[in-house]
């Protein structure tokens, strides 16, 4: 294709250019990575240094110098981190709002829907949530005669957690068998089945799972160059936040996208890459100044969360990684209390300290809701939850049920996307499961009759028994009022709940009146969208977590709740005190991962990420008493992490009984 060159556009004095001062709003590490334009940067933004002021800063900047908002692609892992950056850009400059930006799904979600034809896909493909795949994965097994008894053959949860690992860390399924799944490998030929099957399955009913978007992604542009370099020559500014967390397939989309250009800004801290269980890949940041020649690295050092004795500690566990971008958290805070590691006798004896502690805390003026307790593994705050019970502590736990789990939730959406596709057999299949006296096979019979034609016709003319043909009418009904391209998502929305509600008041007699208020809240985020389509894409990639029955279900107290959570999911938050439990070799890290030298450098960081949740106080706790299944109770060490840690940065202290110190 032929280029025609534009010249520059006049550029003014500096001072006239930009209505915002840069270099007063950013420190100067900032300033460099907010002022870079044109070529590939990494900027390894350290735990709490403003990487993502730094990223709206850039954004606004480039908009100022003149580049056309929509062609900056801001790439995040949360809608609601792509939303937040380009609301603060846009108070900065006008124009941010334009910015293209969100997260790698949505994104392909948004590309695939312009060019879904050329995949053999219809632009109404259904997207299937984690617990639908399951589904269809099931109902597969099943066909193939892979459920028989006498065969131990892997459940339905299992299998679609290989799959979507397959395709995360692209490598093949033999490979993953052998390398994470060794007991599995007698069954590697048969899940291969599966596996095509599940594959040829989604093509024929156009649908697509949260893993299909990427690969579809990936193959458009990488099998329609015309196509990339159109995509390539729209976004001239890729950003992509969080880098340590991407996957491969994700990195390959990012070089195809910048194959015009090279003008790429990743952000993120190799320090910080602790999701491989999700497939992504720690290679990628440390690869990425091979994989974009010329690249500018950018350190972000200077942190404005935490006192500098909390930094002095994570710099000090992470200095010892085999594999890293050398850099040192400094803060100009002042002052600070050199954290603590505290041994217990055994657990109850560490939970003992923590209850004790916090209600120490909390009588310095320390609400609860600025304390976190954090842990390698959810089981490992099951002694301390009872204990937090006894002292009158409330607490939430990250984690558990989310909304768009719930049954309620699922059998509504499941109507609305029928609407959408109504060639999907999975929503079809949970849909008319509710209907009293169909069971699987009356499903499938009854799905099948309704593909020869109109679907309300078809559910009206349904010529089955008479025991639930009002109902499949009472269905059709709703379809073809439904059905009309002038009807809003919140009127189809309200139309299928007025449909449902009797339904579920049967199927859920002891709680409909809390799924109700979650059937309302449902109303009013459906009231939010132009298209049916965009609403329902919006909940399968990123859907609501919280169920308003439990918030409403008991008020919390004037000063919050402590948190109890995994490591994994306390990445990104921050509380003035953080304990970490149960820093014991053998627990952090695990058994299972002292083998592998990449886990264990994983293992690293994960202590580095809870450290560096910390503002003020942090305080890490192990008991030397453990109870082992296999041995009983056996002499546990602090964890390998901290064994080269000197005093002077992590001060040993012993919870003890009185009674025991005046014996």
């Amino acid at each position: 294709m032929k280029i025609y060159p534009l010249r520059p556009r006049a550029v003014p004095a500096a001072q006239e250019r930009f209505r915002i001062d840069y270099r007063a709003e950013l420190n100067d590490a900032q300033y460099e990575a907010a002022s870079a334009v044109e070529g590939p940067v990494l900027v390894v933004a350290g735990a709490g240094s403003g990487k993502t002021r730094t990223l709206v800063y850039r954004v606004a900047r480039l908009v100022e110098l003149g580049v056309a908002p929509a062609s900056i692609l801001l790439l995040t892992f949360t809608r609601r981190a792509a939303e937040e950056m380009l609301r603060r850009a846009a108070a900065l400059v006008d124009g941010c709002d334009r910015v293209s930006g969100g997260t790698f799904h949505s994104f392909a979600n948004t590309v695939l829907r312009q060019y879904a034809r050329l995949l053999g896909l219809e632009p109404s493909f259904t997207i299937l949530d984690r617990a639908d795949a399951e589904d269809v994965v099931n109902l597969l097994r099943s066909r193939l005669g892979f459920d028989t008894k006498e065969r131990r053959f892997p459940r339905k949860r299992a299998i679609a957690e290989l799959f979507s690992m397959v395709v995360n860390r692209n490598q093949s399924l033999a490979d993953l068998l052998e390398q994470s799944h060794p007991h599995l490998l007698e069954f590697d030929g048969d899940l291969e089945r599966l596996r095509e099957a599940y594959g040829a399955y989604k093509q024929s009913r156009q649908l697509r799972d949260y893993d299909d978007l990427l690969l579809d992604l990936r193959r458009l542009l990488a099998e329609r160059p015309e196509t990339a370099e159109q995509l390539s020559r729209r976004y001239r500014f890729l950003m992509v936040d969080e880098y340590q967390d991407t996957n491969l397939l994700q990195a390959e989309i990012v070089s195809l996208l910048a194959s015009t250009h090279n003008n790429v800004m990743a952000v993120g801290d190799d320090a910080q890459s602790i999701y491989s269980f999700r497939g992504a890949n720690f290679r990628n940041i440390m690869d990425f100044p091979r994989l974009f020649s010329g690249t500018r690295i950018i350190r972000l050092e200077e942190n404005y969360r935490s006192t500098q004795p909390v930094l002095d500690l994570a710099n000090a566990v992470i200095n010892q990684a085999a594999e890293k971008y050398t850099k040192n958290l400094h803060t100009r805070r002042g002052g600070g209390v050199t954290p603590l590691l505290v041994q217990g006798a055994d657990e109850q004896t560490q939970s003992r300290f923590i209850c004790q502690r916090i209600l120490e805390l909390r009588e310095e003026g320390l609400p609860l809701s600025e304390i976190a307790v954090l842990f390698r593994s959810s089981y490992h705050s099951f002694d301390l939850e009872l204990e937090l019970q006894r002292h009158d502590l409330p607490f939430v736990k990250r984690g558990g049920f989310k909304f768009i789990e719930t049954a309620h939730v699922k059998d509504v959406l499941a109507h609305l996307r029928i609407a959408a596709n109504f060639r999907d057999p999975v929503s079809w299949h949970r849909v008319l499961l509710l209907i009293d006296g169909v069971g699987p096979k009356s499903a499938e019979q009854i799905f099948e009759w309704i593909q020869g034609g109109e679907p309300a016709e078809r559910l009206e003319a349904y010529p089955g028994r008479a025991a639930y043909l009002s109902e499949l009418r009472r269905l059709g009904v709703l379809y073809r009022e439904i059905a009309a391209d002038t009807t809003s998502p919140g009127e189809k929305m309200w139309q299928v709940v007025a449909h449902y509600v009797p339904l579920m008041r049967m199927i859920h007699p002891d709680d409909y009146p809390k799924r109700e208020k979650d059937l309302e809240h449902l109303l009013t985020i459906a009231g939010r969208y132009r298209t049916l389509e965009a609403m329902l894409a919006d909940m399968a990639l990123e859907p609501p977590s919280d169920s308003v029955g439990d918030v409403l279900a008991a008020a919390p107290p004037d000063e919050g709740f402590l948190t109890l959570s995994t490591i994994h999911s306390a990445k990104g938050l921050e509380w003035r005190a953080v304990f970490v439990i149960w820093l014991v070799d053998g627990r952090f890290p695990p058994y299972f991962n002292v083998k592998n030298e990449a886990e264990v450098e994983e293992e690293r960081r994960l202590l580095y990420v809870a450290c560096t949740r910390a503002k003020d106080f942090l305080f890490l706790t192990y008991p030397i008493d453990v109870y082992d299944r296999a041995a009983g109770v056996v002499l546990g060490k602090p964890s390998r992490f901290l064994e080269d840690i000197p005093e002077r940065l992590l001060e040993p202290m012993v919870a003890l009984d009185t009674i025991e110190e005046e014996l």
